[in-house]
């Protein structure tokens, strides 16, 4: 399989990059803004470098020659979600895995959701990632969206849990391991259990009304 990671340079997006050479024989793309600058190529023969950014639709479409999968780290921007699913098109590539937020469809309950709600509910960026999320989901996409709570770092920590779309959102935290781990598992499945489907992504038992770190 040939993977392309769009935003390589996130934490979610190297952990990946990592895992992916360790785990897998899979070749991988990484795109990013000055990407040759800020990422080093581990494995040539694997491994492809792409600088660009997500508005240049030439270069995105570039990118995706002969890829079977795009994963994309951050749907903050609603243009570059348009420019990257109309590149798609062109592409001829149908799989994606894209990184959101929890909220989008105002699906946290209780005291957790209007602490969340406090803290990101009414940004220009939530915005974005709304609209992004439509916009995929509208697309005749073979996508997989991961609605993500909280981040933080703990080393060997890949606990996760999902809630399904229709579901209230539980879980006020989850590890960058975690979602690594949560992304792995969702290349490697062989069946159609997660095409078209938006998913929460969090840790078991944190269901709370903030994460332990505020």
């Amino acid at each position: 399989m040939k993977i392309l990671i769009l935003g390589a340079v996130g934490q979610i997006a190297r952990m990946l990059t990592n895992e992916l050479l360790h785990k897998t024989d899979h070749s991988i793309v990484l795109f990013a803004r000055n990407g040759r600058k800020r990422l080093n190529i581990v494995d040539d023969r694997r491994v492809l470098i792409v600088d660009g950014d997500f508005k240049d639709k030439d270069k995105l479409v570039h990118a995706m020659e002969d890829v079977d999968l795009v994963y994309i780290n951050d749907m903050g921007n609603e243009n570059s979600t348009k420019t990257i699913i109309d590149a798609m098109k062109d592409a001829g590539v149908k799989r994606v895995i894209a990184a959101s937020v929890l909220g989008i469809y105002d699906e946290v309950p209780g005291a957790f959701g209007e602490w969340n709600k406090r803290m990101i509910g009414e940004t220009p960026r939530m915005r974005s990632q709304v609209e992004s999320a439509r916009m995929l989901e509208n697309s005749d996409l073979n996508y997989t969206l991961l609605r993500l709570t909280w981040l933080y770092n703990q080393a060997g920590n890949t606990k996760y849990m999902i809630t399904q779309k229709d579901e209230p959102f539980k879980g006020a935290q989850v590890t960058r391991q975690a979602v690594t781990q949560c992304v792995m598992d969702i290349i490697g499945e062989q069946s159609d259990k997660y095409h078209r489907v938006s998913l929460g992504i969090s840790e078991p038992d944190t269901d709370w009304a903030k994460p332990s770190f505020y």
